[in-house]
């Protein structure tokens, strides 16, 4: 594929403009080629999820893994039962409850998927995404999408469209910008090949929702499979370009003690970005501090902005406050841990 010299970058704040990059997007990805979509999780990098040439595109642009599944992208029941060998009950409970949204089921996949969509598995992710703009585009289209996160492999998603076009504006032809994600996290993903249902990758749909329509859940997620089932479970994930520590600190002496004794002494503190949500330091010494409220859902949504922020605004370190051990804070723990593995 030649690459083009920059991203055409469409809006949609008017329905005259939506209904432009609607047209303009299907007509691409008809032909083939690639486009950058938004979601309410973060963007997306779409291909026709049925074109085997198409798919590899995704995988050539981003870097990305063969051994990565991606996750299939529909817009409602009936197309995500066409990617599929068999839609149990199960299936039209959780798709009930909470589709379209930010839930992917992990099931065998049909024959219409390729092969390279799925790693090589038997099983394939689906998804009904709930922003307007990519729901219209799947529509106008009638095929799914396969589509991982708009950026270069194992780097820090986007949530908006300028951080895709830093990203990948010269290796794709378009990039719609919906605004800012709204969930700001990947979806939860469920294997509804397991018995009981196996999370295997957190969201912002929380365990106890989960729960509600399933009875039990197993939770085990890792990147200790032979095939992987979901992407998310390598180790090492969303990574910003600098070192990524997270600390719980007492006060702003403590803070810098930890940081020298976490072996991050060769930054200096202007080369050091602190995100914070309840101990905020005050001093200057630091090149930024950011504060995001201490809230689940608020921190989801910011904490991706952040870290493309610190890494563009050239920052060594990043240092995040410790997270809850609770719940709702499980989604955000498990990206920022993977964030700051080595």
């Amino acid at each position: 594929m030649d690459a083009p010299s920059q991203a055409e970058v469409l809006p949609t704040h008017t329905s005259a403009l939506f209904q432009v990059a609607v047209k303009r997007a299907a007509e691409l990805l008809r032909a083939g080629e690639l486009v950058a979509l938004p979601t309410e999780t973060v963007y997306g990098l779409a291909a026709n999820a049925f074109d085997t040439n198409a798919v590899a595109k995704i995988f050539q642009i981003k870097g990305r893994p063969a051994h990565n599944p991606i996750i299939v992208h529909v817009s409602s029941t009936e197309m995500a039962q066409r990617c599929v060998e068999q839609w149990p009950l199960l299936a039209d409970k959780l798709s009930a409850a909470f589709w379209p949204g930010p839930m992917t089921m992990v099931l065998n996949r049909s024959g219409n998927v390729p092969k390279n969509v799925t790693a090589g598995g038997k099983t394939v992710g689906v998804r009904w995404p709930s922003h307007p703009f990519i729901q219209a585009v799947i529509r106008e289209c009638d095929f799914p999408l396969a589509a991982p996160s708009a950026n270069l492999s194992n780097s820090i998603s986007p949530t908006n469209a300028e951080h895709v076009r830093k990203s990948l504006g010269g290796q794709i032809k378009l990039i719609v910008d919906g605004g800012q994600s709204q969930v700001g996290i990947e979806s939860t993903v469920l294997d509804l090949t397991s018995h009981p249902v196996r999370l295997l990758r957190p969201g912002m749909i929380h365990e106890e929702s989960l729960l509600s329509v399933l009875g039990e859940l197993a939770l085990g997620f890792g990147d200790s499979e032979e095939v992987l089932k979901s992407p998310g479970m390598l180790r090492k994930h969303y990574s910003p370009k600098a070192k990524l520590l997270i600390l719980n600190w007492a006060n702003e002496a403590d803070l810098k003690s930890q940081i020298a004794s976490n072996g991050a002494g060769e930054f200096s503190l202007s080369q050091t970005h602190v995100i914070a949500h309840t101990r905020i330091p005050l001093s200057t010494e630091f090149g930024r501090v950011s504060v995001i409220p201490h809230d689940a859902e608020a921190f989801a949504r910011a904490i991706y902005a952040e870290l493309h922020h610190a890494d563009e605004s050239g920052a060594g370190l990043i240092v995040v406050e410790g997270l809850p051990n609770t719940k709702e804070w499980h989604a955000i723990r498990d990206r920022l841990n993977r964030a700051s593995a080595d």
